[in-house]
């Protein structure tokens, strides 16, 4: 297989960066576009790094296996098929799925650090950033974390204020410079969203020639040749 093309999103907690990737896979077959998450990545409770009033920060980069993270992503790109347990974010009401992730034409690398890991941006063929107001991140925070991961509301808000927000501004923000696309989420992505799918079709039509060329034999090899026979 062609190398496969390389998206890297990213983007402060409550962006938007799960609900535009649902969108844009929407969109393709789901061979075409491989998601490797970088919140399956994450190291178990008892290693995580423990703040001042005895809170596990799970907002740091030292939160995720980074190694296995890179060399899955590097497995992919050899055209070799990943197996995953799926992260459930602590939450005692969620099981656990055992994800594959298969070879695909496009790989989409998602998570707050792909920018801040240097390995995993080098990566990167393409980088999108997506941007929103703290306020409007913050409401989304505590949607997202009450209702799917079971957190009550003044953990959320703690979380948010000392761990989440310094790690926007000291991993995450410094990077958006860098980002190849820069999507403002504040009421919609649409435009964003039509713009890397435009991309991803003509990078798809691309691969689907180059494989339809290579399996189609030129004329003078139709027959064999006289002096063969």
């Amino acid at each position: 297989m062609k190398k496969p093309l390389i998206i890297g999103i990213t983007g402060g907690s409550g962006s938007g960066k799960t609900t535009f990737i649902r969108e844009l896979r929407s969109r393709f077959s789901k061979k075409a576009i491989c998601v490797v998450s970088q919140d399956d990545y994450y190291r178990p409770k008892e290693e995580q790094m423990i703040d001042p009033k005895g809170i596990h920060n799970f907002d740091l980069p030292t939160s995720i296996d980074e190694d296995e993270f890179v060399n899955d992503l590097k497995k992919l790109m050899d055209g070799e098929p990943v197996c995953r347990q799926e992260y459930t974010f602590n939450n005692d009401m969620s099981q656990p799925r055992l994800l594959t992730f298969d070879p695909s034409p496009i790989i989409l690398v998602e998570g707050i650090f792909v920018f801040h890991f240097l390995r995993v941006r080098q990566l990167l063929d393409l980088k999108i950033f997506l941007h929103a107001k703290e306020n409007l991140k913050v409401i989304r925070r505590i949607k997202r974390d009450q209702v799917e991961r079971n957190y009550p509301l003044d953990d959320v808000l703690y979380r948010y204020e000392h761990h989440v927000l310094p790690t926007f501004e000291k991993y995450i923000k410094p990077y958006m410079d860098e980002a190849d696309l820069i999507i403002n989420n504040n009421a919609q992505f649409d435009m964003g969203l039509e713009v890397l799918s435009g991309f991803v079709e003509n990078f798809l039509a691309t691969v689907h020639k180059q494989q339809a060329q290579k399996i189609q034999l030129p004329a003078d090899m139709d027959e064999p040749s006289s002096a063969s026979r």
